[in-house]
């Protein structure tokens, strides 16, 4: 495989009218997770990715693995648990701004993942391990499950990129979110922060800050995402700012960063300068900002080389 990752995934219920989310009574089922959203984007771009989990025995678990195998991802080690639910969530409609969602994942399957569901022969395939800070909250055993992974992936020489994605209502405390993110981003290669997840991590408000406080602590790349404002990145002998693309509307903002990953990654480790993996990034991102669903958005490879001409058309 060219990219592994794990985490938990989830049935989204997106609500198909304006308004709270007690008072809609339609929704279309969808696909939702941080970590699948990467696994898909990077098959869609025609690189072969996996994704570990644990799903319920259930409608829900059946759903996502039918979506997965559709896509492309591999699913050799998702395990079906007889016990414990997949969970769900359900999304707000909205006309502008980011939508409501409320979570029902307590006590899911793949809260249950730990140490003793590792296969080593199935991440040693890997090229690169992507992680994002969502199963380090998830529970204490998929927590010493994915700093297990790190450990491994480092130990073997593969790189490794890390996405906070903080989701602070997940973790005990700010504080103790703040010290595990910060472990797990110093084991890592890339790290790829918002600036305001960069401002909470660091005290630092200004990217470069941000980017240096890592950096001085052995990361060799940190991207922090600066929204409609594009990219800064910053490594040992480069950085520099990325401009975004603009676009006419911006239908629902959930997953932008999870493409944005899937640029920068991707197109590191097809040997991009850092500057075109990243403008790669801002290119997913905004494709993803024009469509409802989490991953709906993430182009194919000819999309994107295509979305990304007409903007380097536009500005000769």
């Amino acid at each position: 495989m060219d990219v592994v990752t794990f985490g938990e995934a989830m049935v989204m219920f997106i609500a198909t009218e304006i308004g709270p989310l007690h008072r809609v009574r339609c929704f279309h089922k969808a696909l939702a997770g941080a970590e699948v959203n990467t696994a898909i984007g990077f098959a869609r771009l025609g690189l072969k990715s996996g994704w570990v989990s644990k799903v319920g025995n259930d409608a829900f678990g059946a759903y996502i693995i039918e979506q997965l195998q559709s896509e492309g991802v591999n699913i050799e080690q998702v395990a079906i648990d007889p016990e414990h639910p997949t969970g769900f969530q359900l999304k707000s409609k909205m006309s502008e701004g980011d939508p409501e969602v409320q979570y029902f994942r307590k006590g899911s399957a793949a809260s249950y993942m730990h140490i003793g569901d590792f296969n080593e022969a199935y991440f040693r395939t890997a090229r690169h391990l992507h992680m994002t800070g969502i199963p380090l909250a998830i529970s204490d055993s998929m927590r010493e499950f994915a700093k297990h992974v790190q450990s491994f992936m480092r130990k073997e020489g593969k790189t490794i990129s890390f996405d906070p994605n903080l989701r602070p209502s997940l973790w005990k405390s700010r504080e103790e979110m703040i010290r595990v993110i910060n472990e797990v981003a110093l084991e890592s290669d890339c790290f790829l922060p918002g600036v305001h997840e960069g401002e909470l991590l660091t005290g630092c408000a200004d990217p470069r800050d941000i980017a240096d406080f890592y950096l001085e602590k052995g990361v060799r790349l940190v991207v922090v995402k600066l929204g409609d404002k594009g990219a800064f990145y910053k490594c040992a002998n480069d950085e520099g700012y990325v401009p975004s693309f603009s676009v006419l509307k911006v239908v629902d903002t959930v997953g932008a960063g999870d493409g944005f990953a899937v640029g920068v990654i991707s197109g590191l480790l097809e040997g991009l300068p850092i500057r075109e993996a990243v403008l790669r990034g801002n290119a997913i991102g905004a494709l993803a900002v024009q469509s409802e669903g989490d991953s709906d958005g993430y182009p194919t490879r000819q999309q994107l080389e295509q979305f990304i001409n007409i903007r380097e058309e536009g500005l000769a």
